[in-house]
């Protein structure tokens, strides 16, 4: 179930006569929600002429559909998300109101389950295999022997979001999964690239369940955000996420906006503060140490050098149907934040010292979904502190995303992306080290109904081991694999 929250006016009173503006069949809002509500079967019994064009209906009503919908729906689109956007402040005032009635049922209803905890559930199933090619014989062969064979794979998460007072959400993940790193969809083989972004296993093994999340967030007035907790993410804390790529990752490398340096994801003890006024103007701002919960601070602790820790500050803007943002993140090197890389910068970044990651990145979505794609692109650069000869001092990386969504009017989606991981572009001392590759994905959804997709995707590393192939050889990573995915 799709939980959104959003801050209630208490006692609200009508501020503007636009909230009176009636909602035209011409506008893009009209039209978008009317394909939401046929689509998800909230369109019955609203009165016959609502939604055929043939009347306006107000903010107000408008919103009061949009929310009654919002139950049903398990996942957000960019179309959503503009929709919500759009009627923000007359949704507040409508859960403003619902707050204060579900909080009488709740002292009513008592011991029952809290509620204003919502549940929200994800199940994936991965059945695929890898397939090693090239000239290199001996690599090929061994790494088709240790990963070339047939897996299954799942992971579930389950989402608990807690409002205290319409203004605030805690968030606890519970999550358990078996992608170790005995599968290339889970970091193995001969690189990490082929890790999926679904891919999930507790330090504890395979099928362990642990608390993946658990962090607070809230609102100060009614633009500034901020967040902490002792398992947040950095992703959790961002303002915006500059693109619309992907309804349905698989390559968690090419989800990250053409820069995982910047975009590097770290988990652990960490605070940030978001702004986002109604200009559409995003500003944030966090710190994650993945080891912060150690006191030794020879291990671990917060602002120690052991202590794992990136910290972020984006600039964004966004609007009807695009985003723009530039992100800057200072890492620690030593502790595999920076996940995607070729091996060769991977040596560099597992030695101690700072890497200074950069990333630009945007995406833009056609007013009416079909055969014209949402595009994402990003561009990273990052620079490290090295200071001996032959060590790499510069690397890039970079992505462009393709997505056809709802494809055939049935909420089916098809997409295709291409980038380069992380790679060494110049060393100390001035040389150009060889190590470019390629990454591809092409995958289709199919839409079998709200609750269940089904996801066959193909995927192509061109040089998955970039530098350190041998001279004058050749070798290659294909993947293919059905990814079925439960919502509820």
């Amino acid at each position: 179930m799709l939980s959104v929250a959003f801050a209630p006016l208490a006692g609200a009173q009508v501020s503007s006569v636009s909230q009176f503006t009636g909602v035209m069949p011409t506008d893009w809002a009209y039209q978008t929600l009317q394909n939401l509500l046929e689509k998800h079967g909230c369109i019955a019994g609203i009165p016959k002429g609502r939604f055929q064009g043939q009347e306006s209906i107000s903010r107000y009503e408008a919103a009061a559909l949009l929310n009654a919908c919002l139950g049903r729906i398990t996942e957000i689109t960019y179309e959503l998300k503009g929709l919500i956007h759009a009627f923000r402040s007359e949704l507040a005032i409508i859960q403003g109101r619902m707050d204060s009635v579900e909080a009488r049922l709740g002292e009513l209803e008592a011991p029952r389950f809290s509620t204003t905890t919502k549940l929200g559930g994800l199940v994936t199933f991965v059945v695929g295999t890898n397939r090693f090619l090239g000239s290199s014989d001996a690599l090929v062969d061994q790494n088709n022997q240790i990963f070339g064979a047939t897996s299954f794979n799942s992971d579930l998460q389950l989402i608990m979001e807690t409002s205290f007072s319409g203004r605030d959400l805690l968030t606890t993940v519970i999550r358990s999964g078996n992608f170790g790193s005995e599968t290339p969809f889970g970091g193995g083989g001969p690189s990490s690239l082929a890790t999926l972004e679904t891919s999930y296993e507790a330090d504890g093994g395979a099928n362990q369940v642990a608390f993946d999340k658990l962090f607070y967030s809230f609102l100060i007035g009614e633009e500034l955000n901020l967040t902490f907790g002792s398992q947040v993410g950095q992703e959790d804390m961002l303002a915006i996420w500059p693109s619309a790529y992907s309804s349905d990752p698989i390559l968690d490398v090419l989800s990250l906006n053409g820069a995982p340096a910047a975009y590097n994801k770290n988990l652990g003890a960490g605070a940030g503060i978001s702004w986002s006024p109604p200009s559409g103007l995003r500003v944030s701002a966090n710190y994650v140490a993945a080891n912060g919960a150690l006191s030794n601070s020879s291990e671990g602790c917060i602002g120690t050098d052991q202590s794992a820790n990136a910290g972020t500050v984006q600039l964004g803007w966004e609007g009807e149907g695009w985003a723009l943002a530039g992100i800057y993140s200072k890492v620690q090197n030593g502790h595999g934040l920076i996940g995607y890389a070729t091996p060769f910068a991977q040596d560099q970044l597992s030695e101690h010292g700072v890497t200074h990651a950069f990333g630009l990145g945007g995406t833009f979505q056609p007013p009416d979904s079909g055969w014209i794609p949402s595009v994402s692109a990003g561009w990273g650069v990052n620079n490290s502190d090295s200071q001996q000869n032959d060590k790499v001092t510069t690397n890039q990386s970079w992505s462009l995303g393709l997505e056809w969504s709802d494809l055939w009017g049935d909420g089916h989606a098809a997409g295709m992306a291409v980038g380069q991981p992380v790679f060494a572009t110049d060393l100390k001392g001035g040389d150009t080290p060889a190590d470019g590759q390629f990454l591809w994905e092409w995958w289709l959804l199919l839409h079998v109904s709200d609750a269940i997709s089904v996801t066959p995707a193909v995927f192509y590393l061109s040089r998955p081991l970039g530098q350190n192939t041998a001279a004058g050889e050749s070798f290659r990573q294909l993947g293919a694999l059905v990814k079925t995915t439960f919502r509820f």
